[in-house]
């Protein structure tokens, strides 16, 4: 299986915390529709629906609660590596 693109783990992720879109775009500095395209991406990479979108409003499915956590784990992660690396770097 191939990896995600990470756009759209980044897009998941924040639409998940904010449970919006239009949030999520101005979190990542794009569109509404932006963050959305990106989501669908993702659930198509893994066949399944990851929110429940009812107007304004996005409620996680059973697989987007199941995958959310583990994705925050993952960019938290992420962040420390980066973090580490930034540390270690000399002049």
């Amino acid at each position: 299986m191939t990896l995600p693109p990470l756009t759209a783990l980044r897009a998941f992720d924040c639409a998940a915390r904010h449970g919006s879109f239009t949030r999520a775009g101005q979190e990542l500095g794009v569109t509404a529709a932006a963050v959305s395209l990106q989501v669908r991406a993702l659930e198509e990479h893994f066949g399944r629906q990851l929110f429940l979108r009812q107007g304004n409003r996005l409620t996680l499915t059973d697989a987007g609660r199941a995958i959310q956590p583990r994705v925050d784990l993952a960019f938290a992660e992420l962040a420390s590596l980066a973090q580490d690396l930034g540390q270690a770097a000399g002049p």
